[in-house]
Order: structure tokens, then C-alpha cells, then sequence
């Protein structure tokens, strides 16, 4: 896993510039693998690339309504979908909400999220060795796992320098 940018960036960072990598990332992405990269599917990844933090799906709504007519939930929904599939998006599934992800990392690459209680954002790191112990415990209980989900809650360096 090649990190594109720090796990936690710092506040002042430039984020214009970090959510232009994003986007050519996606748009890498997607020709490489010959799918659409609709405008729609660009607008909800722009909503979840505006900050470090993940967004419920009717956050995004409300995002994309500031600027357009409001798009009905199925459609954000089947774009996070694809967002998903294509290792653009994640789903943090301890807030029910969807992160971008601009790390160039496989698709099926076990991460884990660290989420900071203080300021939200949420950073991901890899996780192989991680995974390995979890397949392995799996494995000596006679489980075959479908899905790993590794989500850490605490304070980003950041926040601990604020506090």
C-alpha cells in the first residue's frame, strides 16, 4: 500500500490540492478499469472529498443540494455503491457513513480506520498483519469470515496537541 498522503493531515494543510488528487485518482481509476465516471458519481466523491471526515448518505444529499437540484437517496446510494466497488469510497460502519479514499491500495486491501472522538476525521492505515491474525483465529474456530472491518477510536496527533 503506497500512502498518497499522510494518514492524519495536518489542519492547514493544503485541501483544495488534496481533494484535486482525489479526483484525479478516481478518474485514474476508473479509465484504467474502463467504467463510467458519471457526473454524479463525481459529485458525491467531491461531497466526500471535502473533508477528513466520513458523511452519511443524507449528508451528501444536502451537499450536492447546495449546488444542483436535490438527487433522490437510490441514486447517491448507487453511486456510493460504485464508489465502493471501486475502491474510491469506504464504508465506516460504526457512523453509518462513507469515507473517500485516495490511498492506491487493492480493492480488497484490509485497513484500518482510525476515527479521532475529537475532531471526526478519520485516517486509514494498512492493516495486513492485522488481517492475517484475525484469518488465522477465524481459521482455528472453523470460520470462514466474509468481511473484516477494523475501526479504532481515539485522538488524532492533532487533537492531542490541542488538548
Amino acid at each position: 500500500m503506497t500512502l498518497a498522503k499522510p494518514t492524519f493531515p495536518a489542519p492547514d494543510h493544503d485541501h483544495g490540492r488534496c481533494a484535486a488528487d482525489g479526483l484525479t485518482h478516481a478518474e485514474r481509476v476508473c479509465a484504467q478499469r474502463g467504467q463510467k465516471f458519471t457526473p454524479l458519481r463525481r459529485q458525491v466523491l467531491e461531497a466526500l472529498l471535502s473533508s477528513h471526515r466520513p458523511l452519511g448518505a443524507y449528508e451528501i444529499i444536502e451537499e450536492l443540494a447546495k449546488v444542483a437540484p436535490r438527487p433522490a437517496p437510490i441514486t447517491v446510494y448507487r453511486a456510493l455503491e460504485f464508489l465502493m466497488a471501486n475502491g474510491l469510497v469506504h464504508r465506516i460502519e460504526s457512523r453509518n457513513a462513507f469515507l473517500a479514499c485516495a490511498h492506491d491500495h487493492e480493492q480488497t486491501a484490509l485497513v484500518a480506520f482510525l476515527i479521532c472522538e475529537s475532531c471526526g476525521a478519520v485516517g486509514e492505515v494498512p492493516a495486513a498483519p492485522i488481517a492475517e491474525s484475525l484469518k488465522s483465529a477465524a481459521a482455528a474456530s472453523g470460520f470462514l469470515p466474509k468481511m473484516s472491518v477494523v475501526e479504532i477510536t481515539g485522538l488524532c496527533a492533532h487533537c492531542q496537541k490541542a488538548a
